[in-house]
């Protein structure tokens, strides 16, 4: 698997940030956020879920308390979201709106096996997580398709007990055919 699976959502909340910011003088304030989501000229060109992601997450990304996001508060949040991960709300919410940037069928099996993904049990999955889960099943598929085609009855290699015809075939029938 090539690249990061959770980069689309990461780099998309980022671009929401950077487009709702810069319409703004005094940047990405809560007040701007709330407008940029209901201005009706802005809010059919920002993505609505990561800018409710970014309203959600205000408080938190605000490291500094001034009520302004910054570019290096932002890159912050972003660096600590690709080392930490993201939670099962977190991406049921971007999946629900499309705003993933990831398969149907990749974020259903993410959100079926979410908690087999999540190896260190802190309720988040970070790509380095979701490769791990990816090899992993590859290989157990592998396993099983290999388990699959070795043989499950021994009678490919000895031959039929039930056949009376000494033209039964086994895997052993050259060297009895040729010592007699």
């Amino acid at each position: 698997m090539a690249g990061s699976l959770l980069s689309g959502i990461y780099s998309g909340i980022s671009n929401t940030y950077s487009y709702i910011a810069a319409q703004y003088e005094d940047g990405l304030t809560l007040e701007n956020l709330n407008n940029a989501r209901t201005n009706s000229k802005l809010a059919t060109t920002i993505n609505q879920s990561f800018a409710s992601y970014l309203q959600t997450n205000f408080s938190s990304i605000d490291k500094d308390g001034d009520g302004v996001i910054g570019a290096d508060e932002m890159s912050n949040m972003t660096n600590t979201l690709s080392k930490t991960g993201l939670t099962k709300a977190e991406l049921t919410q971007l999946y629900a709106s499309g705003a993933s940037g990831i398969s149907d069928s990749k974020m259903t099996e993410i959100l079926e096996h979410f908690d087999e993904i999540d190896s260190n049990g802190d309720g988040k999955i970070t790509d380095a997580e979701i490769s791990a889960f990816t090899v992993n099943s590859a290989k157990q598929e592998k396993m099983d398709e290999f388990r699959m085609k070795s043989a499950s009855n021994m009678s490919t290699f000895y031959g039929s007990d039930s056949s009376d015809t000494s033209d039964t075939y086994s895997i052993l029938s050259y060297k009895y055919k040729s010592s007699s």
